[in-house]
Formats: structure tokens, C-alpha cells, sequence
């Protein structure tokens, strides 16, 4: 029906946009309507699915594992294990899997016994839903793959590419928007090197080099509050060894009877 009314549509208005539509309408599909974020619409869409049971003759779109354990068949179906194969033991008045089954694999075609198996565990292995698969655009048809390209993806080939932007025209010293920076800091770094093989030259921003070149012991405090703690420690260690050594010089007027600590006895 809505192939016939596309057609219908486009007959009646020879250009129009939708007549790119007639190409995937073959099929179970239908059509979503929206002005939202389609990242967002797909999200609801994938989410939005209903278990199915496995019909005879239908592909299995994933594997299909049978779990070990009680079956709730009575022993009398013993036979019908027996026939697929599955290992089964009798526990407590009932039939029971001893291992976990992959009864089909993705691909496999559903058979009548597998179909019964499925049904008689109440397994329903499969599950339903809406899938997209084109998007709509302004007349233009884009693969829902497009929806994977976030902001995060976009920025990132957007820097590769700008990289590969200004290392070629580095290569080819051709100035761009891109290379401008690096060649401004490759010029600085030339300077640079140059100033600091001159004593009797310097501009501001080469100072700060110069002053560590000439003495690294400068800038030794400069890596935080580690180096001025460790100072404080080797001080406090300092202070506790005079004090001990204070301490043992009182103990030994003590041991002579000076008890008021007074060295002058001693």
C-alpha cells in the first residue's frame, strides 16, 4: 500500500523528492516520522523489541543454547531428548539437562523438532522489533551507519586530518591556518638556540633559559611543595636529634645524683 501511494505521489508530481523512496520499499518495512535527534529515535527503536519463539523453517539470527538443568518434562519424554541428541538424567520426578546445548547456530535453519523442543521448554530464543535501516533526508537516502558518526568521531578525524594538513605544508613550506602554529614555534625554537650562543644578547622570553642554563640550581625548588617538605622533614630530624642529645646529657647527671639536672656537679 505505501509503495502504491509513493508511486501515486510521483506520477502526479514528475522530480519530487520521495521518489527515491520506491527503491527500499520492498518488504516488511515501515516508515518513522520525527523531528528528534535520530541517534535518539534509534536508541528507543532497538530498545523496544519482543521475544519470539522459533518457527519451523526460519533462520536462526543468533545462536540458541538449551541451559542445563530441570526440564519440568516428565520421564515419559525421554525419548524425545534422545532423539536431538541432548544428554538427560532423571532428578526428582522429572527430566533434567546434564550440559548446556547450542541447538542452533547462527544461520541454521529451524527444524520441526528443534521448533518443539523450544516450545515444550518454553523458550522463546528469538526476539522481533523495528531495525533501521535508511534514513531520509531532504530527498537524499544516507544508511543508518551515519547515526554512529558522533561528535567525538567527528572531532577526531577533523584533528587527523589537520594534522595531515600541517605536516604537509611543513613539507612543502607552503604557510596554511593549519601549519601557521608550528612553524611560529619551529621560528621561536631557532631563535632561541641562536640567543643562547650570544653573551651579549637576549630578548625577554629567552632569559628565563638563560638563568637556568647558567644555574639549574635556581629552579630546583620550582616542582612543587615536595622539595620545601623535604626541607621541613631534614629540620625536624635536626631538632629531634638535639633534643635526644639534650635528653641523654640530663640522664647522665641524674645517674651521679644531680637530680635537679643541673650539670655543674657533673
Amino acid at each position: 500500500m505505501m509503495r502504491k501511494i509513493v508511486r501515486e505521489y510521483v506520477e502526479e508530481n514528475p522530480g519530487s523528492p520521495v521518489e527515491c523512496l520506491l527503491t527500499i520499499l520492498q518488504g516488511n518495512v515501515g516508515f518513522v516520522f520525527t523531528n528528534e535527534d535520530l541517534g535518539e529515535v534509534r536508541k528507543i527503536l532497538e530498545e523496544n523489541v519482543r521475544p519470539a519463539p522459533a518457527k519451523v523453517g526460519a533462520f536462526a539470527p543468533s545462536d540458541v543454547v538449551v541451559p542445563k538443568g530441570p526440564t519440568g518434562c516428565d520421564p515419559g519424554q525421554t525419548a524425545f531428548f534422545q532423539t536431538l541428541q541432548i544428554g538427560t538424567k532423571i532428578a526428582r520426578g522429572q527430566i533434567e539437562i546434564v550440559n548446556d546445548i547450542t541447538l542452533l547456530q547462527t544461520g541454521d535453519k529451524v527444524g520441526a523438532s528443534q521448533a518443539a523442543l523450544l516450545q515444550k521448554l518454553g523458550i522463546e530464543p528469538f526476539t522481533y522489533g523495528l531495525q533501521l535501516k535508511q534514513v531520509y533526508d531532504n530527498g537524499s537516502l544516507f544508511d543508518a551507519k551515519v547515526l554512529d558518526i558522533t561528535d567525538d568521531v567527528l572531532a577526531a578525524k577533523f584533528s587527523d586530518a589537520l594534522s595531515a594538513l600541517a605536516g604537509l605544508s611543513l613539507a612543502i613550506g607552503y604557510p596554511t591556518q593549519a601549519s601557521v602554529p608550528h612553524s611560529i614555534a619551529n621560528a621561536f625554537k631557532a631563535v632561541l638556540s641562536v640567543t643562547i650562543g650570544l653573551d651579549n644578547y637576549s630578548f625577554d622570553k629567552a632569559d628565563t633559559y638563560k638563568e637556568y642554563l647558567a644555574d639549574p640550581s635556581k629552579f630546583a625548588g620550582s616542582g612543587g611543595g615536595g622539595g620545601g617538605g623535604g626541607d621541613g622533614e631534614a629540620a625536624a630530624e635536626e631538632e629531634e636529634e638535639e633534643e635526644e642529645e639534650e635528653a641523654d646529657i640530663g640522664g647522665g647527671v641524674d645517674m651521679f645524683g644531680g637530680g635537679d639536672g643541673d650539670g655543674g656537679d657533673y
